[in-house]
């Protein structure tokens, strides 16, 4: 085992102590920064508060106190005002994806009993949807409330301010996107939010120098805990970008030194920054450069020598980005490296919304590229029911397990035993603690002779071919061979095989580059698991707001493309 050391923090009771002590502590400090007339607008701690306090005294004076209230939209200064206000005082904060069509989020206001919705005002034709007897508050109407609130408060008002938070009750209803169209309500509190925010903030060195660009969509428990939370609570600054086409300017203006990312956000910007490289013929030099830096012994050295030596790439991400945290599924170890190589810490997690949402992560201090990470601190991952090939079932343990299923209790006790949450996901651990995922288990092919395939696994080394762009690998049944044949659907990197081929590129040499990737991933995995075949896909596939894809509907897709191909 490492050796390691865990970063002290403070275990807050809720989010409205938290945010009232971050206010005491950083007062005037920049907390947030949003793009207003094309400068970015800077709001403090103490203003953001005074303005929370606000808002949640006029939403209580209008009868929401103990409500249900959605809040949608972009991330932004409107969205985190409105969710903190909600959860701190005035009743249950239910977030709601703004991608989502009009009747989803009507079937969620009635599912969840929703009293009101704050919401952007590009949302306003959805809102139509709604039911009458569910109130309508756009974000521009919060500046009224808010002035409204401060006067109540003047006045004496303080049903919002003494309002007794039960850290233990539903505060937050989180309805899952999931990537099968099944929507389940996740319940969680205020102790599961507060806990992990301590857990994150041991692993990794956070604190009021750090600056925050916000990319992923707020309204996810990824990034509406660890990229907006995490800053209120540790006093850092979240800076909202202005989407993914904007991301490389955004960068420029704020100057991060973090990103939450996904792996194909962190993998785009890796790739972009080598194809550069190679563009500009620097490609030999860099990686001598590389090779030279890393001979420096000393971590600290050798990190302040790449700063200075990759000094331009650097720039191209804003001059002070030190780490970039990426989850929902695994990236290639060597893009991991790859950044570390030019000066940029890049980190992985694990989580579910079920766990508010973290579980696993790699310390900055003890990492392993492979990995989704470890334990948090005060947490217990396992492996429950190990098989053969030593995988099994990940469970976890931990105070920032939901509370359970809205108004599904028998789905409740499927996943959560005796304290145990049971999270569907397969894997093991290292002898040092690290989680290695290798699958879901509702998307495992079962051979004849009862060998477990997992196409996330198989997936993954595909993605860390050239030529392959995303991929879904399926199993379908051979009635010749009475077996699976496993195929792999894949959607090729077409802009790589023009920067190699050129625009002329054939469609042999196309399927002759992805039949060496299918070769590769062969040569590395038992015989069991090899790839018979592929079906090229043209258009990319469906995906959630998470960007995870949605496999439901997919292998019928390719089917007939694969008996073609086979000959069946």
């Amino acid at each position: 085992m490492g050796s390691y050391r865990n970063y002290p923090t403070i275990v807050y009771e809720n989010l409205k102590q938290m945010y009232h002590a971050s206010a005491e502590t950083y007062g005037e400090k920049t907390l947030f920064m949003q793009k207003e007339g094309g400068e970015y607008k800077s709001y403090s701690f103490r203003q953001y508060a005074e303005e929370v306090d606000a808002l949640g005294t006029a939403l209580c004076a209008r009868g929401l106190k103990g409500k249900r209230v959605i809040v949608s939209g972009e991330n932004g200064y409107d969205w985190v005002r409105s969710y903190m206000a909600v959860i701190c005082g005035v009743g249950v904060v239910v977030p709601v994806d703004k991608e989502i069509p009009a009747e989803e989020i009507a079937n969620i206001a009635r599912e969840s009993e929703a009293a009101a919705i704050l919401y952007s005002e590009k949302l306003s034709a959805k809102v139509e949807a709604l039911d009458e007897g569910v109130a309508r508050l756009p974000f521009s109407s919060l500046p009224a409330l808010i002035e409204q609130g401060k006067k109540l408060i003047e006045e004496g008002d303080r049903t919002y301010l003494d309002a007794e938070i039960d850290p233990n009750a539903m505060s937050s209803l989180l309805f899952t996107s999931g990537t099968t169209g099944v929507s389940k309500g996740v319940m969680l509190s205020h102790r599961n939010i507060c806990f992990n925010l301590s857990e994150m903030c041991q692993m990794l060195y956070i604190d009021d120098k750090d600056v925050f660009l916000s990319v992923l969509p707020i309204h996810h428990a990824y990034e509406c805990t660890c990229g907006f939370l995490c800053q209120v609570y540790r006093g850092s600054t979240v800076a909202f970008s202005e989407g993914l086409r904007h991301i490389t300017r955004n960068m420029q203006e704020v100057h991060p030194t973090m990103i939450l990312c996904v792996p194909l956000l962190l993998e785009t910007m890796y790739n972009k920054v080598w194809a550069n490289i190679r563009k500009q013929g620097m490609e030999g030099k860099v990686k001598a450069a590389i090779k030279m830096t890393n001979a420096i012994p000393s971590a600290k050295l050798r990190l302040a020598a790449k700063r200075r030596v990759f000094a331009q790439i650097h720039k191209s991400f804003g001059g002070k980005l030190r780490i970039m945290i990426s989850g929902g599924a695994a990236v290639d170890p060597k893009i991991m490296q790859g950044l570390r190589d030019l000066g940029i810490a890049a980190y992985q997690g694990y989580g579910l919304t079920e766990c508010a949402p973290l579980a696993a992560l790699n310390r900055d201090t003890f990492y392993n590229d492979g990995s989704a990470g470890m334990a948090t601190p005060n947490a217990l991952l396992d492996v429950y029911d190990v098989q053969g090939d030593g995988t099994g079932e990940i469970r976890y343990k931990g105070d920032n397990i939901m509370l359970g299923y809205y108004k599904q209790p028998e789905m409740t006790a499927e996943v959560i035993r005796d304290g145990w949450f049971y999270t569907g996901d397969l894997g093991y651990l290292d002898k040092d603690g690290f989680l290695f995922i290798t699958g879901r288990k509702k998307n495992v092919i079962v051979t004849s002779n009862g060998k477990n395939i997992f196409p996330e696994e198989l997936e993954t080394y595909l993605g860390r071919t050239p030529y392959v762009a995303e991929s879904v690998v399926v199993g379908y049944m051979n009635p010749k061979k009475k077996d699976y044949d496993i195929v792999a659907i894949i959607r090729p990197d077409l802009d790589r095989m023009v920067e190699d081929f050129g625009a002329d590129y054939t469609r042999d040499q196309l399927e002759t580059e992805l039949k060496k990737a299918l070769s590769e991933v062969n040569g590395i995995v038992q015989s069991y698991k090899r790839i018979e075949t592929f079906v090229i896909r043209d258009e990319e596939f469906p995906k959630n707001t998470s960007r995870k894809i949605k496999r439901a509907g997919i292998a019928d897709s390719a089917f007939s493309a694969y008996q073609k191909k086979m000959g069946l």
